[in-house]
């Protein structure tokens, strides 16, 4: 069977109401999908007969009348950082080799309480420090649109999953731009929640102020309903929000004129690629078109997002990493002789390069004599910040800018030069500095049929009005 012609969960599940299809035929269509596209290498482990298991299980479930969860015919795969109990998780990283979760995360259980069907553990850029997927210990990801593009990172492994219907749906985490970038990059809709809106406990952690997990779809529809499922408070992680969750499934009618600003300098930045600027400044036009008003506003501070972004997410890398030493859990080196070996070589053979290049910065960021004059002013920008977003949303509903300033790149392209790779998030960053929750979604493409992402934001906690809009205003 074909699973391709499925955009949203609700067909699937009409289709199995009718007997067209049961969650035992689509997982073997998605394993089979996989098993065709194992050369994309989105997939680090395939949870095949546990999958099917649960497949038939549910199946049976509902032919016994009793009622199924939200979930029901939803095969989903999961960011190689999000634990699974008695499953592998390795954030794409040789120091976490051989690793076995001891618990579940909080979304992972939430996914399971609802009857979702979890196929894999998806390939990512190592501990989500990338923006290309090329950091991988256990090799890069393929674009499934042209196998000599780059399909986005951190989540890029999640991305393709999505993008080559290798399973229906995916949870990535979001740091700088790591579920929305990808997305654009592949023709999907990803979303980062509200800084808090979804539990963070089970999540491997790269910079701890600024991680979110948050859905990968082929529709705004299904990224509404997965958030839902996922979101609201958790006990066992203090900085998620006992805000109620909204019932965005239910408000997916936007019924209004939004206004919307556009950040004056995104559209004529240094290094925008001509084609993704033409499709956003087209999709103004018909926004304006549709009765909704778009504005520019002034924002000074474009070219401080990178900076300091960097300086306090290296920082907070450089904490977290701490706790992969070679002697607790994971990769130890064979070839340490004492004590202070076991250290040094464990984490100079077990973590990547681009990973070690983010320890040392964010090290010395926080050295004596160095902690005031790049970390204690980085947060002070991010104060800046936050405050210019409050002053813009006391006024507009959501900001557009670009997703991406490209439209994926070349394999091995911007390798070799690390701040023509960071620039890639220029346009992510900034929802992740200041908590807001914004969305990616497919807008068009090139004159090479490249796919194109617009990037919304919106108020803290304004999931529900962002799902809305996106669905009637700027999905196809």
């Amino acid at each position: 069977m074909s699973v391709s012609a499925y955009r949203t969960l609700s067909a699937i599940q009409q289709d199995i109401n009718s007997g067209k299809v049961s969650a035992t035929s689509l997982t073997l269509a998605y394993l089979e999908n996989i098993k065709v596209n194992a050369h994309l290498n989105a997939f680090l482990e395939v949870f095949e007969a546990e999958a099917i298991e649960r497949a038939k299980f549910l199946d049976e479930k509902k032919k016994s009348g009793a009622t199924v969860g939200r979930l029901f015919g939803l095969v989903i795969a999961i960011k190689d950082n999000i634990c699974f109990k008695n499953h592998k998780v390795s954030a794409a990283s040789k120091i976490l080799e051989g690793f076995t979760s001891i618990f579940s995360s909080t979304v992972v259980e939430r996914l399971l309480a609802e009857d979702a069907i979890i196929i894999g553990r998806t390939n990512c850029d190592e501990f989500a420090m990338g923006s290309s997927n090329e950091n991988s210990a256990y090799g890069k990801v393929l674009n499934a649109i042209d196998n000599s593009l780059v399909p986005g990172g951190s989540s890029g492994g999640s991305a393709v999953a999505v993008q080559a219907f290798l399973c229906h749906a995916a949870l990535g985490s979001d740091t700088g731009g790591s579920i929305r970038q990808p997305a654009a990059f592949t023709g999907t809709v990803g979303l980062k929640p509200t800084y808090g809106r979804v539990s963070r406990w089970g999540l491997i952690a790269y910079a701890s102020s600024f991680d979110q997990i948050g859905p990968m779809t082929h529709s705004v529809e299904d990224a509404a309903l997965i958030t839902e499922v996922i979101a609201g408070k958790d006990h066992y992680d203090s900085t998620s929000s006992s805000k109620p969750v909204d019932a965005y499934t239910a408000k997916l009618a936007f019924g209004k004129k939004a206004r919307i600003a556009v950040l004056d300098n995104t559209l004529n930045s240094e290094g925008i690629h001509a084609d993704v600027q033409k499709q956003v400044n087209d999709t103004i036009a018909q926004l304006q078109a549709k009765g909704h008003s778009v504005e520019t506003v002034d924002f000074s501070y474009l070219d401080y997002l990178i900076p300091t972004y960097y300086v306090l997410t290296t920082a907070e890398a450089s904490s977290n990493l701490a706790r992969f030493d070679g002697v607790h859990y994971g990769f130890r080196s064979p070839n340490a002789t004492d004590m202070e070996s076991v250290y040094k070589r464990s984490r100079t053979e077990g973590f990547g390069k681009e990973v070690k290049n983010r320890i040392m910065l964010g090290t010395f960021v926080l050295s004596s004599g160095y902690y005031d004059a790049y970390y204690s002013r980085a947060q002070k920008v991010r104060r800046l910040l936050r405050n210019e977003m409050d002053k813009i949303f006391s006024n507009y509903d959501f900001i557009l800018l670009p997703t991406t300033p490209s439209v994926p790149f070349k394999i091995g392209a911007k390798t070799s030069n690390p701040v023509e790779m960071y620039l890639a998030d220029i346009f992510t960053v900034l929802a992740n500095l200041t908590g807001n929750p914004a969305i990616s979604v497919p807008v068009g493409k090139d004159e090479n049929g490249l796919p194109i992402g617009v990037q919304l934001m919106a108020k803290n906690f304004h999931e529900a009005e962002l799902f809305a809009f996106c669905k009637d205003a700027l999905e196809a």
